[in-house]
């Protein structure tokens, strides 16, 4: 089955994400536990939890997945962003195992001066100091790439992994990976990508993709989401990715913009006909 589904808000209650959810006709999904721009713990009650895990059984929609907050720095050398990006992670694993959410998604951040590998190092020391639920996986994101961003290699990723005692897993970002260098933009293309990643980080480490199309072309480390089909990917990449074999049973989680009268509901029937069409 192609699991489907698009970045919901849990405004008025965690549960309400997937009330949108099902109204966008999506079948997983990823929610912020809070509001993404500012230092805050996650505010989910015992109740709200609960009617999340229901209704998210009643609609048999999973897996859901949530996005750690922007401020977060796991690659900082500065003690007091490491401390509070430690501290905001741990809230969010602890947030996941209460609604039962499968996986927290983190970008690497920025090593600031560090250097690659003092901020590869600095990534995996400060991961190594959550206390992860046993029914919660960290996933790593990969990056787009710009400045001192780390994230936006292959090498990176697995770099972390290999240097983390936790039990990690990657979200590969179909736009990040374009605007880092790796072309997606046609069938052969995906297949040499899929190919160096598995070879570089390993296939069985991917739990989970975010598809977006990009408004800027490969390489030039540029994050701008656009719909599917309609950005620089094209609709021939997007094909080719919703439906390659190594990643096809993989959950698929828009962040695609809302503009040109498009929302999440568009793109969700855009991929279902792109799967449909290269059946």
């Amino acid at each position: 089955m192609l699991r489907i589904g698009a970045h919901t808000s849990i405004a008025g209650g965690a549960y309400n994400a997937v009330d949108e959810q099902v109204e966008y006709g999506g079948n997983c999904g990823q929610i912020f536990s809070h509001s993404p721009q500012v230092w805050q713990d996650p505010d989910i009650g015992d109740d709200e939890a609960d009617q999340f895990r229901e209704r998210t059984t009643a609609h048999d929609i999973g897996p859901w997945v949530i996005h750690s907050s922007y401020l977060v720095n796991l690659c900082t050398p500065k003690e007091d962003l490491r401390e509070k990006s430690v501290d905001s992670m741990q809230q969010e694993v602890d947030a996941a195992d209460r609604l039962g959410v499968e996986y927290v998604n983190v970008h690497l951040g920025a090593h600031t001066g560090a250097g690659v590998d003092g901020g590869l190092d600095n990534a995996a020391s400060a991961l190594d100091e959550l206390d992860v639920p046993a029914d919660v996986t960290v996933l790593v994101e990969s990056d787009a790439g710009s400045g001192t961003k780390l994230g936006g290699e292959f090498e990176h990723l697995a770099e972390v992994l290999d240097r983390s005692d936790q039990d990690l897993a990657v979200c590969l970002d179909t736009a990040h990976m374009f605007a880092a260098g790796y072309d997606l933009s046609t069938p052969e293309a995906v297949d040499d990508v899929v190919a160096e990643f598995d070879d570089v980080v390993g296939l069985e480490h991917l739990e989970c993709l975010h598809l977006n199309d990009s408004k800027h072309e490969c390489g030039t480390n540029k994050d701008e989401h656009a719909h599917i089909g309609d950005g620089h990917i094209g609709e021939d990449g997007m094909c080719a990715i919703v439906a390659h074999e190594d990643l096809r049973d993989r959950p698929f989680v828009l962040e695609t913009p809302t503009e040109d009268g498009r929302s999440y509901d568009w793109n969700i029937e855009k991929v279902r006909e792109l799967r449909d069409s290269s059946a």
